[in-house]
């Protein structure tokens, strides 16, 4: 059974910005490792942070999507979005948590505490979307990497990797 993984717009962005945990997630997208799931919102919002804070890896950004093989998440209705605001703390997030919720994948990795935090705030969407990760935990405890692995590249810049 091949694992679905869907990505938020934060771990895109820093994924392709830095070379460091969220990146490595998305070079095992690239590799297969996982079916990739975005939804349009997603990569909506890391194109426009992307353009407008980081405009230098917008290429970078866009070769990525030309190369991944991902499927596309449903985008829910407005109305929806408008049923479900005590989904999550920040309205922002509703879109995209109905979105990740409609594509029924095993893990959603994103950095955003509004799902990762484990407090009363988040316990409605952490029960409607039960593997919530973080990149270097998604890392580890999926993909298999040792401590040692993660601690190896938690500083790592582009030079390191001879592509400045």
């Amino acid at each position: 059974m091949t694992l679905r993984v869907a990505l938020d717009a934060n771990v895109l962005i820093a994924g392709t910005v830095f070379p460091r945990w969220p990146h490595e997630v998305l070079r095992h997208a690239l590799r297969g490792d996982y079916l990739l799931v975005l939804s349009p919102i997603v990569i909506r919002e890391a194109q426009r942070r992307i353009v407008e804070r980081f405009p230098d890896y917008a290429e970078r950004f866009e070769a990525f999507l030309a190369l991944a093989r991902y499927e596309e998440a449903p985008v829910p209705s407005q109305e929806e979005v408008a049923r479900h605001q005590d989904l999550v703390r920040q309205r922002e997030g509703v879109s995209v948590a109905l979105s990740v919720i409609a594509a029924e994948v095993d893990y959603f990795v994103t950095y955003d505490r509004d799902f990762t935090d484990e407090s009363e705030s988040t316990a409605k969407v952490r029960r409607a979307i039960p593997g919530i990760l973080l990149p270097p935990v998604f890392l580890r405890d999926v993909m298999g990497w040792t401590s040692e692995e993660l601690e190896a590249i938690r500083t790592r810049e582009w030079s390191d990797l001879g592509d400045g």
